[in-house]
């Protein structure tokens, strides 16, 4: 047996022990106290799934998506030591006019304003 076939089953086995131990011994016993939602000891006020804002959303999802142009341009200092280091920057000057443009049309329409 091969030590890659031996580690898949050896992690395999453990995953398996490990998930039927935790299914055996944990305490599955719920009360009122464990149900309830928690607010730092106090009683609860209202329903604990109020609905977020929408701006909230956008916020994350503008939050990602400058942080995949980070990851995108990661690899740009050793790229530039390519042939053609020309046309790895025109990439990467395009990626990120590409997104700016995006962010100033969603600060001119008032995407980023919290409150209205």
């Amino acid at each position: 047996m091969n030590m890659i076939t031996f580690m898949i089953t050896m992690s395999l086995a453990l995953s398996i022990i490990l998930t039927a131990l935790n299914f055996w011994l944990a305490q599955m016993t719920p009360d009122s106290e464990k149900l309830s939602p928690y607010e730092c000891g106090f009683d609860p006020l209202g329903s604990a799934r109020l609905p977020f804002s929408i701006r909230f959303f956008l916020v994350a999802i503008l939050f990602l998506l400058f942080d995949l142009e980070i990851a995108l341009l990661l690899p740009l200092p050793w790229a530039t030591q390519l042939q053609n280091p020309e046309v790895t920057l025109a990439w990467a000057t395009s990626l990120i006019s590409l997104l700016t443009l995006g962010l100033v049309y969603e600060w001119t329409q008032g995407g980023l304003e919290w409150a209205e």
